[in-house]
């Protein structure tokens, strides 16, 4: 009951005029740039940040939620229509969504997208409402090694699940954390890896860092391999529905957040898995004609991936709330919005500011609704956005990368720094180091070193203090179980290949 008089006191804040105008527009530019190929929720969300500095923090999170959602939903609009998936989750509707456009059933697709990411979106925000709360009343307990062992996790989990080798993850990852060195010792007072320069003493500003890896480094790197020849975009009417397609999506979007949620709110979940689970899940369970448009454009393939990836999406924001861990890019940089802010994300936060907490939890209900009302109607719309030519599309980009870097503190350092770490994301995209780690590297990096130091400081000296919490030691096996097994796996595969 507490819970749900916190949503309700959410509700009164995210329900006024003007935290509903930023919610409109958090959905329509998440929609809008989440359209726009190969931009994904992380890319869209590290783009956007800079444009929020001047908003107080409750309407800044309501926007940033709505722009959350709306690159999800606006990645699935380019995988059916384009072919184009703005990130991996969004493959597998590609793989369906695509064909189903191909025979003349865009509508239907984009349709079945959009009402699963409501629903999907709706039952996973009501799940975040109650388990938050559980999850906090745990974390208060956390010592100093419990919370090391917890960023060990993220660590080992990210660099494992999000790349396809563990050495490139971890690789990333040493860049990140290398990265979250540069500035002041909180403990010494000593400057580190400053080169001499004052305005690095505070430290690479985290919102450079995902502007400059996420979106100028794609933009270097699409640029690249850019081809002149216009992209093939299949037409689309109004999204709608008939009753025998209602009828074959209503399980497939339920079975897709049951499978979204959990995987979500893992450390290392992400929204991959579940989806690819889900699209198993749906191929196996078919029958008749189902069955036989799998591969050739069954509307099943696109519903139920779908509700996973939306669903998913809300379970990553129960451990990015309640304990300030991050899995996967785009909550890195959504925990870097925090920060911006002077908000250390976890159990205080939901005593010491609940206002914002709930407000930001109630208006994703009020976003999801707005993102139905939105895209049903204007899916031709987003279809002609999709005709922008790609050189102006990404030269956009880069300009507005760097008017919103440069707004943050002034400084030509911050552009220098901006520039070597988009030539850096390009770098990491070239030889196939996944972005992620790092994001996640440089900004949990900084507390587990504190955390790390103060679990010390009271065991005075002693490693095994950082076993001796039975949470700290379950998550430190967690952690070599989530690096050992891709290569265990690898061995068993060798094993029984001989």
């Amino acid at each position: 009951m507490d819970s749900l008089n916190l949503l309700l006191d959410g509700f009164a804040t995210a329900l006024t005029p003007v935290n509903l105008l930023y919610a409109l527009v958090g959905v329509t530019l998440g929609t809008l740039v989440g359209v726009l190929p190969g931009i994904g929720p992380a890319m869209t969300v590290a783009l956007l940040l800079p444009i929020t500095f001047n908003v107080p923090p409750a309407s800044a999170f309501i926007m940033f939620a709505g722009i959350y959602y709306g690159g999800m939903y606006g990645g699935s609009t380019t995988s059916i229509l384009l072919n184009t998936p703005g990130e991996s989750s969004s493959m597998i509707t590609a793989l369906e969504g695509n064909k189903m456009a191909r025979r003349g059933r865009a509508a239907q697709a984009l349709a079945t997208a959009a009402i699963g990411s409501f629903v999907a979106g709706t039952i996973a925000t009501g799940l975040l409402v109650v388990a938050a709360p559980l999850v906090v009343e745990f974390a208060i307990s956390f010592g100093p090694e419990d919370y090391f062992a917890l960023a060990i996790l993220a660590f080992t989990a990210v660099s494992s699940v999000l790349s396809r080798s563990v050495v490139r993850g971890l690789a990333s990852l040493v860049l990140g954390l290398a990265i979250g060195l540069v500035g002041i010792d909180q403990q010494t007072g000593q400057a580190r890896l400053t080169l001499g320069i004052p305005q690095l003493l505070d430290g690479i500003d985290v919102v450079i860092v995902a502007v400059g890896l996420f979106a100028l480094g794609e933009a270097l790197y699409v640029a690249s391999r850019l081809r002149h020849a216009p992209p093939e975009i299949v037409p689309v009417g109004r999204a709608w529905m008939g009753r025998a397609d209602w009828r074959r999506s209503w399980r497939p979007w339920l079975r897709g957040t049951a499978l979204g949620f959990p995987f979500g709110a893992l450390p290392g979940g992400g929204a991959e898995i579940p989806t690819f689970l889900s699209y198993a899940a749906e191929k196996r369970l078919a029958r008749g004609t189902a069955k036989e448009e799998f591969g050739k454009g069954a509307i099943e393939g696109v519903a139920g991936p779908e509700a996973a990836n939306n669903a998913s999406a809300a379970g990553t924001l129960v451990p990015l709330l309640t304990l300030g861990l991050p899995t996967s890019a785009t909550a890195a940089i959504m925990l870097a919005a925090f920060q911006q802010y002077g908000l250390q994300p976890g159990p205080q936060l939901f005593d010491h500011n609940p206002a914002l907490v709930w407000g930001m939890v109630a208006s994703l209900f009020i976003g999801n609704t707005m993102l139905l009302v939105l895209n049903l109607p204007l899916a031709p719309v987003w279809a002609r956005v999709l005709r922008i030519p790609r050189p102006y599309l990404y030269a956009g980009i880069v300009l507005f990368a760097a008017l919103g870097v440069y707004a943050l503190n002034n400084s030509w350092v911050d552009l220098i720094v901006l520039y070597l770490l988009g030539l850096l994301g390009f770098a990491m995209r070239r030889f196939g180091l996944p972005v992620a780690p790092a994001v996640i590297g440089l900004i949990l990096g900084p507390m587990a070193e504190i955390q790390l130091r103060r679990a010390l400081a009271i065991g005075a000296g002693d490693v095994s203090t950082l076993v001796a919490s039975p949470v700290a030691g379950v998550l430190l096996v967690l952690s070599a179980l989530a690096l050992l097994t891709p290569l265990l796996r690898k061995l068993l595969r060798k094993v029984l290949a001989r």
